[in-house]
């Protein structure tokens, strides 16, 4: 088990078999390069077992449940709990019941070769692969391109691994539901866990440090998802820290440092993410185990011209969508550089992952959902642009009266005065999350406010606010 049991050379070598590494191994194997995809756990990774997948499946009997109860003539009928048991069953035909052969079926498909079992860097553009059958060899010829992802942090409290706390693994796994659930922490995974689990049957306490809850996005976000979350029955504390968890008799006790004593029989802390690179060989290739891994637009690492750091692990967006697109365009790097082309990296350019700096979008999959795409305008102000934001009220949209009694939300686009386009949108309502990639578009494609007055929203739709928007910024 110590020595090589065989060596074989590619031309790409994909550390990962996430969405992220599927989408590399994707384009390189559609360029013609010989591809191999390294995975030590499940092919489909973070997302499909553990993250988007399961976390959507909880959540979307909660989201529809909330809207027929704002619908008249239907609220009646849906007055009762939801059924746990079949919500979890629903969620586990989502994850395959952690199963891999449709991901490993899709991989064999496009031809690239699965190698199972741990994968380090034994030098530039070599790799190790230690498996259930031994250790072997792989070379790259191009590019080796890691896309090992993240995982959860937890925070240095002593004994806190005798505790047994949930991370977004357990929170996205698990087969019952607790009768009390402290969240540690304000952002996405907090509040959507809060809003599932609260659904499904838990009493919820959410515990977060700083001043409210989603603090990257436009304040009134958060807002509006802690109003919500408060009315569903969820307590929320802001500004508040665990200063020590036990677990006693089965009970998890959580003291704040304030001195607040609380009890649950689970506790979920989502207080960030560390890349998986602690174990993957970085020492050899000159670089800091455990770091993140600093990439330029093309996804390559600077010093280098055969590694790539694709997805959660170059910290420039930790979304799964985002990672796929940065995939694409790795890939695409990879088969120019290798084939001899010019590469096409300036900004927006077929090898340029240029949306990460400029228009990045991400719903949170909360009552309401918050969904925004670019900067805030905090953001676009520190970056120095001149802007102004254009704020209006969702419930004056005929469609949003329609969609829901009582519709509450907001929307803000933040516009560049200098350029006449939008820097970002923010969209908070429910069922706002399917209008946000007509924002991404008008974002990432610069569209002119002027010409956005050409682009007619139908009527009677949630996507009237576009012309709430438009009519107030003309009229400001």
């Amino acid at each position: 088990m110590d020595t090589d049991r065989d060596a074989r050379e590619y031309d790409v070598v994909v550390l990962g078999a996430g969405p992220v590494g599927e989408n590399v191994a994707d384009r390189t194997r559609a360029a013609g390069l010989t591809t191999a995809v390294v995975e030590s756990e499940l092919v489909g990774g973070e997302c499909s077992y553990w993250a988007c997948m399961p976390s959507k499946a909880l959540l979307r009997p909660a989201i529809a449940r909330a809207d027929a109860r704002r619908v008249p003539g239907l609220r009646a009928a849906v007055r009762g709990p939801l059924d746990a048991a079949a919500v979890l069953a629903h969620r586990d035909e989502y994850t395959a019941h952690w199963q891999d052969d449709g991901q490993v079926g899709w991989l064999d498909g496009i031809g690239a070769d699965l190698h199972r079992g741990h994968g380090r860097l034994a030098g530039p553009r070599t790799v190790t692969v230690t498996g259930p059958d031994g250790r072997r060899t792989l070379t790259a010829r191009h590019a080796v391109a890691v896309c090992t992802g993240s995982r959860a942090l937890l925070p240095d409290l002593p004994g806190l691994a005798d505790v047994r706390p949930w991370t977004s693994r357990k929170a996205t796994s698990a087969h019952a539901v607790p009768g009390r659930l402290i969240v540690v922490g304000g952002g996405v995974v907090a509040t959507e866990m809060a809003t599932a689990w609260q659904a499904l049957g838990s009493r919820v306490t959410v515990l977060v440090r700083g001043k409210s809850l989603l603090g990257r996005m436009e304040p009134f976000a958060g807002e509006l998802v802690a109003e919500a979350l408060t009315e569903a029955g969820a307590e929320i504390r802001t500004g508040t820290s665990v200063a020590s968890v036990t677990r006693e008799n089965g009970t998890v006790v959580a003291v704040t440092d304030a001195g607040d004593r609380l009890e649950a029989d689970e506790i979920l802390f989502a207080t960030g993410r560390a890349p998986r690179t602690d174990d993957i060989g970085l020492e050899t290739v000159g670089l800091e185990p455990g770091s993140w891994l600093e990439a330029d637009d093309t996804l390559r690492v600077p010093g280098t011209d055969w590694l790539y750091a694709v997805g959660d692990v170059n910290h420039r967006a930790l979304l799964t969508h985002q990672g796929k697109y940065q995939a694409r365009i790795a890939g695409t790097a990879i088969a120019a550089r290798a084939a001899g082309q010019p590469l096409l990296a300036d900004a927006w350019g077929a090898h340029a992952a240029t949306a990460d700096h400029a228009a990045v979008p991400q719903v949170v999959f909360t009552d309401p959902e918050a969904a925004a795409v670019g900067l805030t305008l905090a953001g676009a102000e520190r970056a120095g642009h001149r802007v102004r934001a254009v704020d209006v009220d969702l419930s004056a949209v005929a469609g949003a009266g329609l969609y829901a009694d009582g519709y509450r939300g907001r929307a803000r686009m933040v516009v560049d005065l200098d350029t006449g386009t939008l820097r970002g949108v923010t969209l908070v309502g429910p069922g706002v999350g399917e209008l946000l990639h007509s924002a991404t578009v008008a974002v990432a494609g610069q569209i002119p406010v002027a010409r956005l007055w050409h682009a007619v929203p139908s009527y009677p739709t949630i996507s009237e606010v576009w012309l709430r928007l438009l009519e107030a910024h003309r009229d400001a």
